[in-house]
């Protein structure tokens, strides 16, 4: 497999979880190799799809881990509804950089790698940031072991997902190789 499918697939799975206009060309920063509108209409189906299965199998897995009461549930699931519409922008940042990063594979400046890392460390604050907004939001309407339980949950999700996109892309050295 090659740099760029890899990234291809990568930016596939983070569309999952970044929004609804994202699109194959615009993940891809390239026309599909198939050109015609049908081949198009298919990929954009597939990655949406790929998002609403993403989110909704994360959800579960955040509802069968987090043992709510009825009561709970009421009250956890439209804070969460909330912080997740919010996080969700973030995976929009998240997923511009890897555009850029894949739309500029091959020519890359130093100033741009280091703009780059730059731009990743202040996608990595505005999550931690997120938390410590909803950490208070969500103790309001859970308790303190449920709470903590809700971000362990969503730490190890998120882990997850950077571990896959990590794997997929290519280290900045080695576009000239």
């Amino acid at each position: 497999m090659n740099n760029k499918t890899a990234m291809v697939l990568m930016l596939a799975a983070v569309c999952s979880l970044a929004g609804p206009h994202v699109t194959a060309q615009t993940a891809s920063g390239q026309e599909p190799a198939a050109s015609s509108k049908s081949g198009q209409v298919a990929s954009d189906q597939d990655i949406e799809l790929l998002r609403k299965d993403l989110r909704s199998q994360k959800k579960q897995i955040i509802a069968a881990n987090l043992s709510l009461t009825d009561s709970e549930a009421t009250k956890f699931w439209p804070v969460y509804d909330q912080y997740q519409g919010e996080y969700t922008k973030i995976g929009d940042a998240k997923l511009a950089l890897i555009k850029e990063y894949a739309d500029n594979w091959g020519t890359i400046t130093d100033a741009q790698a280091l703009d780059y890392l730059k731009r990743s460390e202040e996608i990595s604050e505005s999550v931690i940031q997120l938390w410590k907004k909803y950490v208070p939001l969500v103790n309001g309407v859970l308790s303190g072991k449920k709470t903590a339980t809700f971000f362990q949950l969503e730490r190890r999700i998120e882990l997850l997902m950077d571990v896959q996109v990590a794997s997929l892309l290519p280290l900045v050295q080695s576009q000239g190789q």
